[in-house]
């Protein structure tokens, strides 16, 4: 395969590396950058599908932003593969802030009150949630009853209003993003076109050029006749 790594990563470092990029996050950022200024589509529709992943992002849907942006750039007539790179907006740089953020946003929209310790809170409720999961699951195959305690809490303290609340501040962020990366891109395209434009030009031979109209040096040897 041609994207096939050449050395297998345990399962220890593919996690730290998803916490922590190997070359740090600062080459991360500039390898996106860099993949979204080459797609081969017009800065707009790139825009929009860049514009579907930042919005994606906002989503609680942990795990589905991939499918969820595309979705979103399906629907937008955005570039696909824009809008996974787009995705790249939540990371685990902005995850906290991002939760932080829709949760306030979508407690002060529904009339809840959004309490003290948010942070520590969400990541309980989401731990919660995720015990509750798990315990059902078995609860399945064995004598256990199941419990939708810690969910129901998740569901109406945290998927909701984090679902509501992170509509608004999303589509803040996708507008800001379209209308930073959109020229940023053309004057890239721009620039490439150019340089191409140059190249072609260096490349082929210049109709002005001695040799052409036949006043150039051997010009009388090619007109000398054959004896």
């Amino acid at each position: 395969m041609v994207f096939k790594r050449r050395d297998r990563r345990s399962v220890g470092r593919a996690v730290a590396e998803t916490v922590y990029p190997r070359g740090g996050w600062r080459r991360a950022f500039g390898y996106v950058r860099h993949r979204l200024q080459r797609l081969p589509d017009t800065p707009e529709k790139i825009g929009r599908g860049i514009f579907a992943g930042v919005l994606a992002s906002w989503t609680p849907f942990y795990g589905l932003h991939f499918v969820i942006a595309v979705i979103f750039a399906k629907i937008g007539r955005g570039n696909m593969l824009a809008s996974l790179l787009g995705t790249f907006f939540g990371n685990p740089l902005t995850y906290v802030p991002i939760g932080v953020v829709a949760l306030q946003t979508g407690y002060f929209i529904m009339g809840h009150p959004p309490g003290r310790g948010i942070e520590t809170s969400l990541m309980g409720k989401f731990a919660a949630a995720g015990e509750d999961l798990w315990h059902n699951f078995g609860a399945l195959f064995g004598p256990d009853r199941a419990d939708w305690h810690g969910l129901g809490l998740f569901y109406h303290q945290v998927f909701l209003p984090y679902l509501v609340g992170g509509i608004l501040p999303g589509l803040i962020s996708a507008f800001a993003c379209y209308w930073l990366f959109v020229p940023v891109i053309a004057a890239y395209q721009n620039r490439r076109r150019r340089k191409l434009r140059t190249k072609l030009q260096a490349l082929g031979k210049n109709p002005e050029s001695p040799a052409d109209d036949g006043t150039g040096p051997g010009a009388s040897a090619r007109r000398r006749p054959l004896a």
